[in-house]
């Protein structure tokens, strides 16, 4: 049987560690490469190959959405779970669009590690049960209807028009730079 090949991509030690430890007593994985900042994440990926990328958002140099976007604009369809300390519903839907197969909450990081590997492997979706959970809650009408309280409301309806466009701008993760080129301003406005 092929052994599922998987890389670890965080800057905390103590973590990559853990999941060494845990994936270790799996005989059908084998950790093949780790990694402690986007920028070693990439040039390891640059020369070889693993089935299963774990990748921490918040990491050094290159965050995970940035080595996410470079598997993207390289063309190359890698599994990756994202590891984060934050499941808030915007994130873990910004990175499904960019292609993360899986999100698993570092809270409960030990108790999902070996079935996301397996089912990510295998080309299915995974995600941790804290992070189903919120997922499932943001779909319930009580929630909405919390995104929708009278103070958000009050908020975007105080905007002007260019706040709003330059907001818009910076959701969909533009720079100052872009923004300004984008609406054609001065990038001291922005």
């Amino acid at each position: 049987m092929k052994k599922i090949r998987v890389h670890i991509a965080d800057d905390h030690q103590v973590l990559v560690d853990g999941i060494r430890t845990v994936l270790g007593f799996e005989d059908h994985i084998e950790i093949v490469g780790t990694s402690s900042d986007g920028e070693a994440v990439i040039k390891w990926f640059e020369h070889n190959q693993a089935d299963v990328l774990l990748l921490d958002i918040n990491m050094p140099k290159l965050d995970g959405i940035a080595v996410m976007r470079w598997f993207e604009e390289q063309d190359r369809n890698q599994r990756i779970v994202v590891l984060s300390s934050y499941d808030d519903p915007k994130l873990i839907k910004e990175v499904l669009k960019i292609g993360a197969s899986g999100f698993i909450s570092k809270t409960c990081a030990a108790d999902s590690m070996v079935e996301a590997v397996n089912e990510v492997f295998k080309g299915q979706q995974y995600f941790s049960k804290n992070v189903q959970e919120k997922l499932m809650r943001t779909f319930s009408k009580k929630e909405s209807d919390r995104a929708t309280s009278v103070k958000e409301r009050y908020f975007f309806s105080s905007l002007t028009q260019r706040e709003l466009q330059v907001l818009r701008l910076i959701a969909r993760q533009y720079n100052s730079r872009e923004i300004s080129q984008q609406l054609q301003i001065n990038i001291n406005t922005v």
